[in-house]
């Protein structure tokens, strides 16, 4: 049986909806969901403060339906960015980054977003799905994010709220999969209610307006997750990595190489 995921709860100052929230999710067989802090840097500086611990919450978690373990609560960080300088704070050395399990980015513009594809060290890159994009999206910038392992967020509670917003998020993300071709996709919530949450098969169901297929649409709310997270630890515990190769030798050492001893030592 899949473990289904949803990387994107709306963290909320009531604890009690917060509360709800989860235990819906473990209800319909979420079996992990991530609260999702959200920094929006405009003209002031965004304040990112710590994550929500679970023992705040809930001092055992509610168990997850059809089964016999606990929903597992994780952190997330969301960057809402429009500029290049906002992406400083996603460093890997950055002290704050390292206590969420996963840390995703909102770009605001086409540059951003290319930047983010190409260079930013992240695990989520969030599509806005309420408006229509303003640029096409190309090969080119998102083919380094899925060799480096990130994954591309679409949230589903748009398409089941209003029509002219389910119109657009049906059109973002059929551009998006014309590019990407289903690959590296999740499908999360955004729910900021206990009631804007649907069960896993329902959201696969949603996933084939979308374009993906019923297979894709699963592993958006599975194995993709997973990755995420697994994608995120190695981005808190890894510093570098170290290539190395054999120097090429210049021609003259070649060529004194070839030459016999007896002629070494007569030259010298």
């Amino acid at each position: 049986m899949a473990l289904f995921v949803d990387l994107n709860i709306t963290n909320c100052k009531e604890v009690k909806k917060l509360q709800s929230m989860i235990e819906m999710a473990a209800h319909l067989g979420y079996s992990a969901v991530a609260i999702n802090h959200v920094a929006e840097f405009g003209k002031k500086k965004a304040e990112i403060v710590k994550p929500i611990a679970t023992k705040d919450l809930f001092p055992s978690p509610p168990t997850v339906q059809g089964k016999s373990t606990p929903i597992k609560i994780l952190t997330r960080l969301t960057i809402v960015a429009s500029d290049p300088s906002h992406c400083n704070v996603l460093r890997s050395s950055s002290p704050i980054t390292k206590l969420y399990d996963i840390v995703a980015i909102y770009p605001d513009t086409e540059k951003l977003f290319h930047t983010v594809c190409t260079a930013t060290d992240v695990d989520i890159i969030c599509i806005n799905v309420t408006e229509k994009y303003p640029f096409f999206f190309k090969r080119p910038p998102l083919r380094p994010s899925s060799h480096r392992g990130i994954f591309f967020e679409l949230i589903y509670t748009p398409a089941i709220k209003d029509f002219t917003l389910r119109r657009n998020t049906i059109s973002n993300a059929l551009s998006l999969m014309e590019v990407c071709k289903g690959k590296n996709i999740i499908i999360s919530s955004g729910a900021e209610k206990p009631l804007e949450l649907r069960g896993p098969y329902d959201v696969a169901t949603l996933g084939l307006p979308f374009g993906l297929s019923e297979r894709s649409a699963k592993s958006a709310l599975s194995t993709n997750c997973r990755a995420a997270l697994l994608h995120g630890e190695t981005r808190k515990t890894a510093f570098g990595i170290t290539y190395t190769m054999k120097k090429p030798r210049d021609d003259e050492e070649e060529e004194e190489s070839a030459e016999p001893a007896s002629k070494k030592a007569k030259k010298e």
